[in-house]
């Protein structure tokens, strides 16, 4: 796989610890960073690595990493995938961006593609194992961010955090006759820590009691319980499964990004007494907020999630980019990381699924299976959410579901 190897000190290096972890995970890798002999080094990092005058690290890309590039190019190349991936690989960025390393970690432009690579069913296909693979790879990041976040250019800033008027939203559903539930979700990174695949065994269980021990002093709707992965009782285990809760280890995509290392370390649950709140650690990022109940009851769900992010971010610091907005681990999101969605009945609609999808895109909606992307629907249950996370505020993003919805559901209603 790909490097994350640690260089010198910045930000994202949490504590003296960081550096000898990284560098155990690069020997892990089969990984040596070796110094550019090209420049005059003024300085060594911790771990050995050269840097030059001008505060740089001197370090190639492994013989053997160029090696899985290439031949994965190739493959990728020559398949009939639909990834954004393939669309803006081409092979003067790929040219351009397979001997660029990020400066702390070491990741390579193998940890940013390699899920795409191994899956050519992928939507998009790219992974950032760390904030700087935006700035690094950008060529590539870019061009996709764009195209998934409905023209978002590279020239473009994200607007600042606006949760906007959260009593504005009312019930998509109030007779109970198309929505089945309605859940609102946001992505969170830990400032000061890299993302899954750089990360070590060591800071995933400080994560994880940092988490659990912030949770742990919410009040009111928000109270409730923390449960660790590790040692699980299968009674706790299976309850949670029974309520559509647990996350589970053997997604492909993030396996395959290198995102599943020191499974079940680190990872853990909470949820609220009336499980209409939750909080998944280091799944796929640090921090997944989750508010959702049945019905569609848009307004209670995000007032509860926005009470929720306002009273976590008191306590522990966001990674955030001027330009990006809140920094997660998967570029689709990025910005506001916000996905209202609905599970939703539309048998007629249905039934004509290119007119479904043709509504849904009117309103930069996104029309999943009844699990969620890569899944079927399951008795003509749809799962529907804003597609656009980046270029506007929360309530915008909230506000684009809200109004794709209430038209569908007025379209089935006419059919």
């Amino acid at each position: 796989m790909g490097g994350c190897a640690s260089k010198d000190k910045k930000d994202t290096v949490v504590d003296g610890d960081a550096a000898a972890a990284a560098t155990d995970k690069a020997a892990e890798n089969g990984e040596e960073a070796a110094a550019n002999t090209t420049a005059e080094p003024s300085a060594t990092t911790a771990n050995g690595d050269a840097i030059n005058n001008e505060g740089k690290l001197n370090i190639m890309v492994d013989a053997a990493v160029l090696a899985k590039l290439e031949d994965g190019f190739a493959k990728l190349a020559a398949s009939d995938s639909k990834s954004l991936l393939k669309k803006y690989l081409t092979k003067e960025v790929f040219d351009n961006l397979k001997n660029k390393k990020t400066p702390t970690f070491g990741s390579t432009l193998l940890d940013v593609i390699q899920s795409g690579l191994a899956n050519h069913d992928s939507g998009v296909g790219i992974y950032a194992p760390d904030a700087e693979a935006y700035t690094v790879f950008a060529d590539l990041f870019d061009p996709i961010i764009e195209d998934y976040h409905g023209g978002f250019k590279k020239t473009d800033k994200h607007p600042a955090k606006d949760f906007g008027d959260v009593n504005s939203f009312g019930n998509l559903d109030p007779n109970n006759e198309f929505v089945i539930s309605t859940r609102v979700r946001c992505g969170r990174s830990m400032e000061g820590y890299p993302f899954n695949p750089c990360l070590s065994e060591a800071q995933y269980k400080e994560m994880e009691e940092k988490v659990s021990s912030t949770l742990s002093g919410l009040e009111g709707e928000l109270k409730g319980k923390f449960y660790p992965l590790t040692g699980m009782e299968k009674s706790v285990q299976q309850q949670l499964i029974d309520d559509h809760f647990l996350f589970k280890e053997g997604d492909r995509f993030l396996q395959a990004a290198n995102a599943c290392r020191y499974w079940p370390s680190g990872r853990g649950i909470y949820h609220n007494d009336n499980k209409t709140f939750l909080v998944w650690c280091n799944e796929e990022d640090h921090l997944r907020i989750i508010s959702m109940q049945m019905g569609g009851d848009l307004g209670e769900v995000f007032r509860r999630l926005t009470n929720a992010v306002n009273e976590i971010e008191k306590r522990v610091p966001f990674s955030h980019d001027d330009r990006l907005g809140f920094l997660t681990f998967c570029p689709t999101n990025l910005g506001t990381t916000i996905r209202a969605s609905v599970h939703i009945k539309l048998p007629k609609l249905a039934a004509n699924l290119a007119k479904l999808e043709e509504v849904a895109g009117k309103y930069n909606l996104q029309v999943r299976g009844t699990r969620g992307e890569h899944t079927e629907a399951e008795g003509g249950i749809y799962d529907i959410s804003n597609k656009r996370r980046m270029g506007l505020t929360e309530y915008q993003a909230v506000k684009e579901m809200y109004d794709g919805i209430t038209e569908l559901i007025k379209i089935e209603k006419s059919m």
